[in-house]
C-alpha cells in the first residue's frame, strides 16, 4: 500500500471512531438529557424536521425539547462515516428506531451530521 492508501485508511478509521463516539453520545444524551443536547449545536447548526429548517442551537434545542414525549429510547440500526473533503471533517449517517414510551411500534429515524 502506497503513502496515499494508508493515509485514506487511517483518515476512514479516525471517522468510524470520530462518528461512533458522536452517536454514542448524542443518543444517550437524547434519551437521558435532551436539555444537554444544545452544547452540540452552534449557531450556523441547521436542523431540518420534517420540512421545517430550523436553524442555530437555540432554535434547534427549542424543537428538541418541545417534542411531545418525555421518554424514549434510540435503537441503532446503521452508523455509516466517511472522511469529508470539506476541512479534514467528517459525515456521519445514523438510522434506526425511537421506542416512545406507551406506544406498541418503534418510529423510523435517520440523521446525517456532518463535523468540520
Amino acid at each position: 500500500m502506497n503513502v496515499c492508501g494508508s493515509l485514506a485508511l487511517a483518515m476512514e478509521e479516525q471517522a468510524k471512531v470520530v462518528g461512533a463516539a458522536f452517536v454514542d453520545h448524542y443518543y444517550h444524551l437524547f434519551d437521558h438529557d435532551r436539555t444537554a443536547l444544545i452544547s452540540l449545536y452552534h449557531p450556523t447548526s441547521m436542523l431540518t424536521f420534517e420540512g421545517q429548517r430550523i436553524q442555530g442551537a437555540d432554535h434547534i434545542s427549542a424543537k428538541i425539547n418541545q417534542l411531545p414525549f418525555d421518554q424514549c429510547h434510540h435503537v441503532i440500526s446503521t452508523v455509516d462515516c466517511q472522511p469529508s473533503a470539506f476541512a479534514g471533517g467528517v459525515v456521519v449517517f445514523v438510522s434506526g428506531s425511537l421506542q416512545l414510551e406507551g406506544e406498541e411500534h418503534p418510529l423510523r429515524f435517520s440523521q446525517c451530521r456532518c463535523f468540520s
